[in-house]
């Protein structure tokens, strides 16, 4: 879900426009005429860039690839794992 604002009124409500992106993780989509800005909680922003990364990385992506495949009976608990 995302939240549209002509940038005339994000100036007039930034500090309420602040709170639902933090609050509710909603993306604010502030329309200029050259363009749209996004404003996102940045826990929100490190997530996708942590995505886009780990998505990125073969390895990894094999890796997470092969354990969607992983029946239950094949995966063992959090405190057994060795980090």
């Amino acid at each position: 879900m995302s939240y549209k604002i002509k940038i005339t009124d994000t100036r007039k409500n930034l500090y309420k426009l602040a709170k639902i992106a933090i609050r509710n993780g909603v993306e604010i989509n502030i329309n200029t005429k050259n363009g749209i800005v996004l404003m996102i909680f940045e826990d929100d922003y490190r997530s996708l860039l942590e995505t886009i990364c780990l998505g990125s990385d073969k390895a990894h992506k094999k890796t997470i690839t092969e354990g969607l495949k992983a029946t239950y009976k094949q995966t063992i608990a959090e405190d057994k794992v060795k980090w």
